[in-house]
């Protein structure tokens, strides 16, 4: 389990850059991080769905693939993780003997909330002769209950490595398991979880909106649900989606997944034209309120006061390391990622 229960000293100096402390405005924050940065031999890890410019000042934007790769071989003494807190508890598992540290420790995830481990425990021995493959946006106790890990990159790969009549557990998101039954034409049992971001966007606004842009192209990410991805034009991890679109001949692009990947896209294809997917709901809430709880100040308050830090137990690291690195071990022999 993840040690929430840190010192009086330590949560005063965490809480410090989200309360109360006033950074002088003259400050160059993108200056002072990179000073940081090698005063302390830190690298920035960051999701493609934080802002903008926590997207800049990073050593490596990437897909939960990506990252987990990077947070493998880092040299860094201090892993800054600019994303979600089962982000940097990955992080953690695979370097225990390195400074872990999150802007703000609220930052979490809808869809890991949407498992919690003692009902999935209960779950999972229901089904004793199944395995379990967990999507990586899950806490590390699920991680620790499972046989391999996967992201949305390299999931197919994950699970066609798997013999066709071993019974497999997916967890948790219900969306990216009925989309992956349906891609290798396996019934894995599936865990009913979801991310609240990608369960909002409405068919029926993306139809509309298609209508007004009859030559755009929609691509979508693979935990939307099944009336969404059967109009897509493409569905794709977070970097299947940037790559698409900056390949693709087409100049316009109805994106359904969280608004932070827009500002890749459109650096790395400035002349073309892209719309996020529009929510079912009466506000232009397509974006992860979790993701978005991290600022340029919070992440340079946090490699200031190296805080707050993610704390773990060890029988839970070592049991969550070993599909990690078995995700990891795969994607490798499958040419996948970095």
């Amino acid at each position: 389990m993840v040690d929430m229960n840190i010192s009086d000293a330590e949560l005063k100096v965490g809480l410090k850059g989200f309360l109360d402390v006033d950074i002088n405005p003259s400050l160059d924050l993108f200056q002072e991080i990179e000073r940081l940065k090698k005063e302390k031999n830190a690298v920035v890890l960051a999701h493609y769905y934080q802002e903008p410019d926590i997207q800049d000042v990073a050593d490596f934007i990437g897909d939960s693939l990506g990252l987990a790769q990077q947070a493998a071989k880092t040299n860094a003494d201090m892993i800054v993780f600019a994303g979600v807190h089962f982000m940097a508890e990955t992080a953690k598992i695979l370097n225990p003997n390195k400074k872990v540290v999150l802007p703000d420790l609220k930052a979490g995830c809808s869809l890991a909330d949407s498992a919690p481990a003692g009902a999935f425990k209960a779950f999972k021995d229901q089904h004793p002769n199944h395995i379990v493959i967990s999507y990586i946006n899950c806490t590390a106790d699920i991680k620790a209950m499972s046989d391999i890990i996967c992201t949305s990159s390299n999931a197919e790969k994950i699970i066609e490595s798997v013999p066709k009549e071993q019974p497999i557990i997916f967890a948790p998101d219900k969306n990216l398991g009925a989309y992956l039954n349906k891609k290798t034409g396996r019934n894995m049992l599936l865990w009913n979880g979801a991310c609240m971001v990608h369960e909002i966007f409405s068919q029926q606004k993306i139809l509309k909106l298609k209508m007004q842009h009859p030559n755009a192209k929609i691509i979508a990410h693979p935990e939307c649900e099944e009336a969404v991805l059967y109009y897509a034009d493409f569905i794709g991890s977070t970097t299947q989606l940037l790559k698409y679109a900056a390949t693709n001949a087409s100049n316009e692009f109805i994106v359904a997944t969280e608004t932070g990947i827009l500002h890749q896209m459109q650096k790395d294809a400035p002349l073309k034209t892209f719309i996020p997917a529009p929510p079912d709901n009466m506000c232009a809430c397509n974006y992860c309120p979790h993701m978005k709880l991290n600022t340029l100040e919070k992440l340079y308050l946090c490699m200031e006061y190296e805080q707050p830090e993610i704390l773990m137990d060890e029988a839970t690291r070592a049991a969550a390391l070993k599909p990690i690195q078995r995700m990891l071990d795969i994607s490798r022999a499958a040419g996948l990622g970095g």
